[in-house]
């Protein structure tokens, strides 16, 4: 039988790893990436390319670009699978499951400490301070973010006219973000035959203003490594361990504990999100809040939104406040259990279930996604996707702003669009100069983001102990 971590190709020649990039070094880089992976999904991404592409060259620019565009179709946290794919890519399957599992860890251990601090000094200033600091700083990180990827994607007006597009489809006409893929990937697949200059994949000068740095030219290469191949045996096998590490502690609780015990239905929810929730964090997060909070009743819609604050502000993914969300519903649910003990097992089992499906997507699709690059047109249609994505950021990014500036936000709607619109009465000046600072810091002082987090926390919270 195979060996998981060795998959052959189709023609039985077993791949070598790469002596240039050895495993160590892998696991420190990814180690890195984890701890700066801070402000959401548009952060994180901006990251990893800046660390495997711009710094190390592991990874091409198209490769890189590809590899998101199939991370951005799948249900789930897109920044962690596409961790999970670079990291297969690069040390197979050994390497995904170190990228995916590092890039989740520091994101746990954060807000499973936060989480213990909220429930017992819920009303701490010094606390409330820190997070004020610190979504100022996130704010320009991920402005940052959707500039180094936006400088990349959209290297010519038709991209550019998909990425504004997608911006007014979601932000101001609330269409679906599958609908909005899907039309993407439609327009470029056409689009290579008629203009196959615009929506071919980019090269040199093509891919945009500042660095580039062709797949030829990477250590990774332009050619697929032999384990990157598609072998349809070894994507079975892979899934089916997966899915019994994914569903099988489901069945067991559900079996031990019945359907209306806390722990089933933390299990039973969240493995459901996990195969539904397209869209991106925050329509993920729509969907949990509605559940968690009308249906289940584990916290109340303030918390919903402390927890978000949670996550915006910790390192690894932005849905990683579902774990908040199975902490407090454990913790005032905890049955024999001590409630801290049962709303510790609640995080672990919330992230176990949200999480381990992503690795079945990625070593399922992703050799047969890697094959796709050969092909123009899909290739054509996988660049219009992650145009639209840069879109997709831009909404989330005005999103993010909206909410860390403004205190008091109106919904206009009318003519089938719908608005957020701001009180200008409540914009807060002091989140608005902590804004301007990082964001001169990050562009103009092309200051480290760890830097200007440490930085804006303090201040956040030497402003909140003060006032």
């Amino acid at each position: 039988m195979t060996d998981l971590s060795e998959p052959s190709d189709n023609a039985g020649t077993t791949y070598q790893p790469d002596v240039t990039i050895p495993f160590a070094e892998g696991v420190k880089v990814w180690l890195r990436v984890a701890a700066l992976s801070f402000g959401g999904p548009a952060g994180q991404i901006a990251v990893m390319h800046r660390i495997l592409v711009e710094e190390k060259r592991w990874v091409g620019e198209n490769r890189f670009l590809h590899a998101l565009s199939y991370c951005m179709l799948l249900p789930g946290p897109e920044a962690q699978q596409l961790a999970v794919y670079l990291g297969w890519l690069l040390h197979k399957t050994k390497g995904g499951i170190v990228a995916g599992a590092l890039f989740v860890l520091p994101g746990f251990v954060s807000i499973l400490a936060l989480s213990y601090i909220y429930v017992i000094f819920a009303e701490a200033r010094l606390v409330e301070g820190l997070f004020f600091g610190l979504k100022a700083a996130v704010l320009a990180l991920v402005a940052n973010a959707l500039v180094r990827i936006g400088t990349r994607a959209l290297r010519n007006p038709a991209m550019v006219a998909i990425a504004a597009a997608a911006f007014l489809a979601i932000f101001v006409f609330d269409v679906p973000f599958p609908a909005i893929i899907l039309v993407a990937a439609l327009v470029g697949f056409l689009g290579e035959r008629t203009a196959p200059s615009l929506f071919g994949p980019a090269t040199g000068h093509a891919a945009g203003k500042g660095f580039f740095l062709a797949d030829a030219d990477s250590v990774l290469g332009q050619e697929t490594p032999a384990h990157a191949r598609p072998n349809l045996g070894w994507s079975l096998m892979v899934s089916v361990v997966f899915l019994v590490l994914w569903l099988a502690p489901v069945l067991a609780l559900l079996a031990m504990l019945g359907l209306d015990n806390v722990f089933s239905q933390i299990a039973l929810f969240f493995s459901q999100m996990a195969v539904v929730t397209f869209g991106g964090a925050y329509a993920v997060l729509a969907y949990v809040a509605q559940e968690a909070v009308g249906h289940y009743g584990w916290l109340q819609p303030g918390e919903m939104l402390d927890g978000l604050g949670m996550a915006e502000t910790t390192p690894g993914p932005l849905i990683q406040v579902v774990q908040f969300v199975g902490f407090l519903g454990a913790y005032r649910d905890p049955g024999t259990l001590p409630p801290l003990v049962a709303a510790s097992l609640a995080a672990v089992l919330t992230t176990w279930v949200t999480f381990v499906p992503c690795f079945l997507w990625i070593f399922l699709g992703a050799p047969f996604i890697e094959k796709l690059r050969e092909n123009r047109a899909l290739g054509a249609a996988m660049s219009a996707v992650t145009a639209a994505v840069v879109g997709v950021i831009c909404n989330l990014t005005v999103w993010f702003a909206l909410h860390t500036l403004f205190a008091d936000l109106s919904q206009w709607r009318g003519f089938g669009a719908s608005l957020e619109i701001p009180a200008w009465a409540s914009l807060d000046p002091v989140a608005l100069a902590l804004t301007a600072a990082a964001l001169a810091a990050i562009f103009a002082l092309k200051a480290g983001p760890m830097l200007v987090l440490v930085a804006a926390a303090l201040v956040g919270a030497a402003w909140s102990m003060l006032t």
